[in-house]
């Protein structure tokens, strides 16, 4: 099959609800997936907001996921290590885990979240998004693309 991400209940190309963003609760939103390629040492998950007004902006790094996990639970604290498998990485808002989607009033943004499926566990005690893109670099062997909308 297909190697697919979905984050809760949104459709492909769906609104994020609310409860993910900086109108509602501030929360992580429950991410699972399907048919991990084989080869696959470890995952890694990165949500982008490409549309920011500065440039890409990340809120949110998941790495060393094991390869036999299935999903991320929502309402994630800022832990370091996830439990069953996983540690959080630091968002383009300088602090560890999930940064709510907030974009400026205006047009609706885009979020994209990619699973990248990676052929090695990264020795990273911490990692920000050029960390994660320098290890990723010739080690993914497959992604998985997800996207949603918001605006305020």
């Amino acid at each position: 099959g297909t190697f697919t991400l979905k984050i809760g209940s949104v459709a492909p190309g769906g609104v994020l609800p609310a409860a993910y963003t900086c109108t509602g609760a501030f929360e992580s939103p429950p991410v699972s997936w399907e048919n991990v390629p084989a080869g696959t040492k470890t995952l890694t998950l990165i949500m982008d907001d490409p549309d920011a007004p500065a440039g890409p902006y990340t809120h949110w790094i998941v790495y060393n996921i094991p390869p036999e996990r299935k999903s991320i639970p929502g309402a994630l604290s800022a832990v370091k290590e996830i439990d069953g498998g996983g540690q959080q990485g630091t968002s383009s808002a300088g602090g560890r885990g999930y940064a709510a989607a907030c974009p400026p009033i205006g047009p609706a943004h885009r979020y994209v979240f990619t699973l990248y499926a990676v052929d090695y566990a990264m020795g990273l005690p911490t990692a920000d998004r050029d960390a994660i893109d320098t290890m990723l670099n010739g080690h993914w062997i497959e992604k998985a693309v997800f996207t949603t909308t918001f605006g305020r």
